[in-house]
């Protein structure tokens, strides 16, 4: 009976990780910007449980990895997907662009997609066991949570426009697939020497989290790929 209720644990988790997108994701459209990062970060702390519940109770199977994929991609596609659209609808457009202004929030969706993707090729890359190739799903949407509540006061003024907006999205849309190694923060030990790259991240990455507080997150994500391209023409 216990090792039945064990095998479901990981799977429910991974829901749990689901279900905080779904939140996020109403959130988002509701404008409530605050609530669907809180639900956004909850999901990052189920989705990093549930592998290691299934490894705890050795119950990793077909199923959880399949959920894990479809669940991420509600949490960190479909999620700041959905802040996007609903920032579109309240940065300013010039004119150029007005013509379009009624479509042009649904490009937010090109994340969603790429986000898809960059889950699909993770499962069957086996370059990614100790390693990323393309940024982190978690990481993309916690830069756009972050960005929006910290900086919504600028991204919502005359200052910057939909157009940039859209540029951003291709960009981080295309980071997501990009053939680019990023490292991953998988200690084997605690020694400087194997784990350099790692604890200079952490070391910019706490004073950064200080100094730009709400847009923190988006501070330290734009670090890790700086980090990421210095490390990789080593």
């Amino acid at each position: 009976m216990a090792n039945s209720i064990t095998s479901h644990i990981p799977n429910f988790v991974t829901c749990c990780n689901l279900f905080s997108g779904c939140i996020a994701s109403v959130m988002a459209f509701q404008g409530d910007y605050q609530s669907a990062i809180l639900f956004i970060i909850l999901g990052a702390v189920f989705d990093f449980f549930d592998g290691m519940l299934a490894r705890l109770f050795n119950v990793s199977g077909p199923l959880g990895k399949e959920l894990d994929s479809l669940a991420d991609d509600i949490t960190f596609g479909f999620a700041p997907s959905a802040i996007v659209f609903s920032l579109f609808k309240e940065v300013h457009y010039p004119s150029f662009l007005e013509p379009i202004a009624t479509y042009l929030p649904y490009t937010a969706f090109i994340i969603a997609i790429f986000s898809a993707l960059r889950l699909g090729k993770f499962n069957i890359d086996p370059r990614q066991s100790s390693s990323f190739i393309g940024l982190p799903t978690p990481a993309n949407a916690l830069f756009w949570g972050s960005l929006v509540v910290g900086e919504y006061s600028f991204l919502t003024s005359e200052t910057f426009n939909a157009l940039y907006l859209l540029m951003l999205v291709l960009l981080m849309s295309w980071l997501l697939i990009a053939e680019i190694p990023m490292f991953s923060l998988k200690f084997k030990d605690l020694s400087w020497k194997s784990n350099q790259t790692s604890y200079l991240f952490l070391l910019v990455s706490i004073p950064l989290l200080f100094i730009f507080q709400a847009s923190g997150f988006a501070a330290v994500i734009l670090w890790y790929i700086l980090l990421s391209f210095i490390t990789k023409k080593k």
